[in-house]
């Protein structure tokens, strides 16, 4: 377990291709809390690793290195470790039901009401000690559960998830699995997704664990029946669509396709695996889908996919279109993609810089 907890963390803090002040768990002091700028640019110089619109059309933008900054419209506000954030990577941005922003982070999930950020979770390497008792210096994992009003979280480096019920937040383990491999069986939690049947998809990079409330559905190299010396998991994104399918890219085979009981690989059905492709994380030239690191649906029914090396790509149902520096964008690395309310993909890229669609060509937006 040492071993595999040590390579995850060389793998996250020195390779690119998995890209990515201590602080006491609690309320921190806020009263001057963000730096407020009335230029309407952003100023972030890392990825955009998340994108969201709260209730009230305020935009945030959770970026790779620099933390996360909100935009009403006319200017933006930025919050950091030095506010309170547990860390300055945001993995994703959420709201509960009395319009609370959530913030998942590389090192625990912080909360922002308007006025203050509170910490949920410890910061660091420890175990998770989140409302949870502790007996004979051991922690008790909290049971499985889910309500309408959860949100759910990444643990890090942990084998689990954060699943806040609305009034408290738990660490929930994930079943034990068989160690596969040193190198590709690491199950810290990269994506999640909610489905349709009450299902919530966990993405770790050596497999998916779907939950309906009762039992777990698992998608691994075992399950899959690959053959792993040649094109083993490794997945850094998920989505289940409107009609039920499930997506789930990885960072070097490309995109998985569920439907139903059947799983096939789509980037290899669209022709779109390099002939001598590696299939690991090498580099990949243009025109393949191999290393997708997010996955969107939009009102259409279009699936999205950002590739770290190959740009941006929309498949329709039967064309798969792909959107590169030829189409307006500043380079061919989307991180992030999201649909706003008035049905506007934005799409955040890996040098900080925002833009949004308008059906034929991307904008610059900041």
């Amino acid at each position: 377990m040492n071993n595999k907890l040590n390579y995850l963390l060389l793998v996250l803090l020195l390779n690119y291709s998995c890209v990515e002040k201590e602080l006491t768990e609690g309320e921190i002091n806020t009263s001057e809390l963000g730096e407020t700028s009335l230029m309407d640019t952003l100023k972030f110089t890392s990825g955009i690793r998340a994108i969201f619109q709260d209730s009230k059309g305020n935009y945030w933008f959770g970026s790779l290195q620099e933390g996360v900054a909100v935009y009403n419209g006319e200017s933006f506000s930025y919050f950091n470790t030095f506010d309170g954030l547990t860390d300055n990577q945001v993995l994703s941005i959420q709201e509960d039901q009395d319009g609370v922003i959530w913030f998942d982070t590389q090192q625990g999930v912080s909360s922002y009401d308007g006025e203050k950020i509170v910490n949920h979770t410890p910061v660091g390497m420890e175990r998770p000690q989140v409302n949870l008792p502790v007996q004979d210096n051991e922690v008790l994992q909290a049971q499985w559960s889910k309500s309408d009003r959860d949100l759910w979280f990444g643990a890090w480096v942990k084998e689990g998830v954060y699943r806040f019920d609305g009034h408290k937040i738990d660490y929930l383990a994930f079943p034990p699995q068989k160690l596969l491999n040193l190198y590709d069986n690491l199950f810290a939690v990269t994506s999640i997704s909610r489905g349709m049947n009450d299902m919530i998809w966990m993405a770790t990079y050596a497999g998916v664990f779907g939950y309906n409330g009762s039992e777990f559905t698992i998608i691994n190299d075992e399950t899959l029946g690959y053959d792993r010396s040649i094109a083993p998991l490794h997945i850094r994104s998920i989505l289940e669509d409107s009609k039920g399918r499930l997506w789930i890219g990885n960072n070097g085979i490309g995109v998985l396709l569920k439907q139903g009981d059947s799983i096939t690989n789509f980037s290899e059905e669209k022709n779109l695996i390099y002939p001598t492709s590696g299939r690991k994380g090498d580099r990949s030239p243009p025109g393949t889908l191999e290393h997708v690191f997010t996955i969107a649906e939009d009102g259409q029914g279009n699936i999205w996919f950002g590739d770290r090396d190959a740009g941006i790509w929309k498949y329709d149902g039967e064309l798969m279109t792909n959107y590169t520096k030829k189409d307006g964008l500043s380079n061919d690395n989307a991180l992030s993609i999201f649909e706003d309310s008035h049905g506007e993909l934005w799409f955040g890229m890996v040098d900080g810089k925002v833009y949004t669609f308008n059906g034929k060509t991307f904008e610059r937006k900041f």
